[in-house]
């Protein structure tokens, strides 16, 4: 969680933990096709050519997951407050969501479902899930951090 703050407004921009680069889950993704369609193209020269229909079906299949997964490899969220207005962006898969709050009449709601903690914003009927690119214990310290910025006002 990155946190620029200052005595009256605070930045907030929480982005998801990703440990490899897009290239190369290319490079990973192209390497584990390779071994797998030579390995099947082997088996298909020794006769056994159904196998090749099943490795181009597993080839798909890991490319469709790496694609999903790296449609999600930018997503974040920034909670910005500045004076009198809580701004939330949130990027799910590149589209951005954005909500404005009036800070005074904000309410921080906290649930919990089993072990896991959930911080929604809401403002009339309006609301808006923060920290989901966070754990748990991550959460109850974004959920405080944000009650002593609201407390302040």
């Amino acid at each position: 969680m990155h946190t620029a703050a200052s005595e009256s407004a605070f930045d907030l921009t929480i982005k998801r933990n990703c440990s490899i680069s897009p290239q190369d889950l290319l490079y990973v993704l192209a390497f584990v096709s390779c071994v797998s369609l030579g390995i099947a193209a082997g088996f298909a020269y020794l006769g056994a050519w159904p196998v090749l229909p099943f490795a181009g079906i597993e080839v798909l299949a890991l490319t469709l997951a790496f694609y999903l997964n790296g449609r999600h490899a930018a997503d974040y969220e920034r909670i910005a407050l500045a004076g009198e207005t809580l701004v939330v962006e949130a990027s799910d898969a590149g589209r951005l969501r954005r909500q404005e709050f009036s800070a005074p009449w904000l309410r921080l709601e906290e649930r919990r479902h089993g072990p896991d903690l959930r911080v929604v914003l809401r403002f009339g009927s309006a609301a808006i899930e923060v920290g989901r690119h966070l754990d748990t214990e991550r959460r109850a310290s974004l959920a405080a951090h944000l009650r002593r910025s609201f407390s302040n006002r």
